[in-house]
């Protein structure tokens, strides 16, 4: 055999031996929700871990971690960007600090309902206009990650709420955009993370809450602590949480294993909507039962809400960087196009 042929065979023995190895190599990933670890969403975060460690048979293991174990709770964007994590499922409002348009792809008033969103974000650019958002980031989002979940409960409070007027004063735990809608409408609203609010209910902090849906709810015991389970679209017609990556990790990603990661993703943020839907008819009887006072919030605070929230968001629209109005208007003509169907 020639010495040119014997190089070349060896080469390639080389090079085959090197594409084994490469194969085999894992990438190891660690990723956050931002929930304690009764919360639904943090179940499925860690679900979403297992399952995309198991469909790659190891060779990209996601570690999943608890929300507040590795950064503080709702700083899980910033560990991306840092790359301190390399996936998180959280909600864009806790990053208001960085992008004010953040807070539209929200828990809001004002905002698309359920499945609407998740089209929205799907098949009508929002995943786009979130990446778009986010420029000058080492972050990335993608179709697929969204997870509209239900609406919200209105409030958990310790007090009866018929009219505007009961909200002036009202000591509210709430987040993002929807507490400055609440303070527009005269609540004197706090911060507070979500695994401390029932102390905070306890202690007299505060005197009513907005969280997540009845089924998140009640599995954070809440009716403990609130006699009035107020019900109502109008604050947060969806609860919106997204997966998010690390841009330059995700690039290195062999393409195989891109495809496995969106495939899971997609298939559990869907999924843990639909539970959420079931559990919350379960859980709303189980409210009742626990002798909470549960009622529709009255058409007139509702309709006052809305105001509000159109006024707050046609104004930050106006002085707010362009992308905020570009996802606005968006998100309002894409519902005025769904509800044309109707």
């Amino acid at each position: 055999m020639k010495k040119w042929m014997v190089l070349f065979l060896a080469l390639a023995m080389v090079s085959a031996a090197s594409f084994a190895m490469a194969a085999d190599k894992k990438i190891i990933w660690k990723s956050s929700g931002h929930g304690p670890a009764s919360d639904p969403s943090q179940i499925f975060h860690d679900e979403v871990c297992k399952a995309i460690t198991k469909a790659t048979a190891g060779r990209l293991t996601i570690k999943p971690f608890v929300g507040g174990s590795i950064v503080p709770a709702y700083k899980e964007v910033d560990a991306i960007n840092s790359n301190v994590l390399q996936m998180a499922y959280s909600c864009p409002m806790y990053n208001l600090d960085k992008w004010p348009a953040a807070g539209l792809i929200s828990s809001r008033p004002d905002a698309l309902a359920g499945e609407v969103l998740r089209t929205w974000f799907d098949y009508a650019g929002g995943a786009d206009l979130m990446n778009k958002m986010m420029t000058g980031y080492n972050v990335i989002t993608m179709p697929g990650a969204l997870s509209p979940l239900p609406d919200e409960v209105f409030f958990h409070s310790k007090v009866k709420i018929t009219k505007v007027s009961d909200l002036k004063g009202l000591r509210a735990r709430c987040m993002g955009d929807g507490g400055e809608v609440m303070k527009k409408m005269g609540a004197s609203v706090v911060i507070i993370n979500g695994g401390d609010i029932y102390e905070a209910m306890q202690r007299g902090v505060i005197d009513a809450f907005e969280y997540s849906t009845l089924a998140s709810n009640w599995n954070m015991h809440f009716n403990e602590v609130a006699k009035y389970v107020i019900l109502s679209p109008s604050r947060a017609p969806s609860d919106p949480q997204v997966f998010f990556f690390n841009k330059t990790s995700w690039e290195k990603l062999p393409e195989d294993i891109k495809v496995i990661v969106q495939e899971v993703v997609s298939s559990y943020t869907q999924k843990q909507h639909e539970y959420l839907i079931a559990e919350s008819i379960k859980a709303l009887d189980k409210f009742k039962a626990a002798g909470c006072e549960v009622y529709r919030l009255p058409k007139e605070v509702d309709d006052a809400v809305e105001k509000a929230a159109d006024e707050f968001y046609m104004a930050k629209s106006k002085k707010e960087k362009p992308i905020f109005a570009e996802i606005y208007n968006s998100m309002k003509n894409f519902g005025k196009a769904y509800n044309a169907m109707k």
